[in-house]
C-alpha cells in the first residue's frame, strides 16, 4: 500500500483495492467558517463539516459542534483496518484545546488522539502506512510544526489509536503556508520512509524503522524549503 499526500477538495491516499458496498468514494470539507481565527494555513477560514459521497446509498454529512472546526487542507481516505473500505483522517480543532488527529467513517468519529491542550496549537499530517512491518497501519504527524517540532507516530488497531513513538526536531510546515511538505515514500518493498525537514529547515531527513525503533538520518542539505518535495522520489 502506497499512501501519498494530495491537495484540493479531496485528498485520496489511494488503495489498490476495489470499492465495495457502503464504501466512501470521496470526502470533502464543507461549511466554511471564521469562528476560529488561527489562520495557520494562510487565511482565517476553516471548516464546520465533512461531506461523504458514498458508492451506494445516500451521501452523509457530518457536522461539528460550534466549539470545533476542521483545521485542515483536505480529508484523507485510507483503509486503516485492511477491510477494503476507507476511513478518513482529519485534523480536528477545538477552539479552546487546539488540534487533534481524528479518524471518521460513515458512522461518525472512530478514534482520535488527545487534543494538544490549548488554543492556537496545530498538527500537520505526514502519512499512514505499515511503518514497522507489524501488519497494522501507523499514522504519523508533526505535533506543532512551528513550536514542538515533534514527529508523533500512532498505531491504528481494533478501531483504537495507540501511541508508538516520538521523534524530535522535525517539521513539515511554516506559518501561513497553504501546503504541507514531505510525506511518505516506499523505495523498497514493505519499507516505507517518512521524509521531513529538520527543525531548522537546513536538511532533508529520512525517518525509518530500524527493527527496534524509528530513527532519523540526514539525506541532503536543503537549498530551498520547497526542495524537500523532491526527496519523495526514490534515488
Amino acid at each position: 500500500m502506497i499512501l501519498k499526500w494530495a491537495h484540493g477538495a479531496l485528498a485520496l491516499w489511494a488503495m489498490a483495492t476495489p470499492l465495495t458496498a457502503q464504501t466512501i468514494s470521496s470526502a470533502q470539507y464543507i461549511d466554511p467558517t471564521t469562528r476560529y481565527a488561527h489562520g495557520i494555513l494562510g487565511d482565517a477560514v476553516e471548516w464546520g463539516g465533512l461531506y461523504l459521497t458514498m458508492q451506494t446509498g445516500p451521501d452523509i454529512k457530518i457536522t461539528l459542534p460550534q466549539s470545533r472546526v476542521f483545521e485542515d487542507l483536505a480529508p484523507r481516505l485510507v483503509d486503516l483496518d485492511n477491510d477494503q473500505s476507507p476511513e478518513i483522517i482529519t485534523v480536528e480543532t477545538d477552539l479552546s484545546l487546539g488540534a487533534r488527529l481524528a479518524i471518521y467513517d460513515e458512522t461518525g468519529l472512530v478514534a482520535a488522539t488527545p487534543f494538544i491542550g490549548r488554543t492556537n496549537r496545530w498538527l500537520a499530517p505526514v502519512g499512514a502506512a505499515d511503518l514497522d512491518g507489524d501488519g497494522a497501519i501507523e499514522i504519523a504527524y508533526i505535533d506543532r510544526p512551528h513550536l514542538a517540532k515533534t514527529l508523533r507516530i500512532w498505531r491504528f488497531k481494533d478501531n483504537e489509536l495507540t501511541f508508538v513513538q516520538d521523534v524530535f526536531d522535525l517539521t513539515n510546515h511554516k506559518i501561513g503556508w497553504d501546503t504541507i511538505l514531505g510525506g511518505l515514500r516506499t523505495c523498497s518493498p514493505n519499507s516505507p520512509d517518512l521524509i521531513l525537514a529538520d527543525a531548522t529547515w537546513k536538511n532533508a531527513m529520512r525517518i525509518s524503522y530500524s527493527g527496534k525503533q524509528f530513527t532519523k538520518e540526514k539525506i541532503a542539505p536543503l537549498n530551498r524549503d520547497r526542495d524537500l518535495s523532491k526527496y519523495l522520489n526514490c534515488p
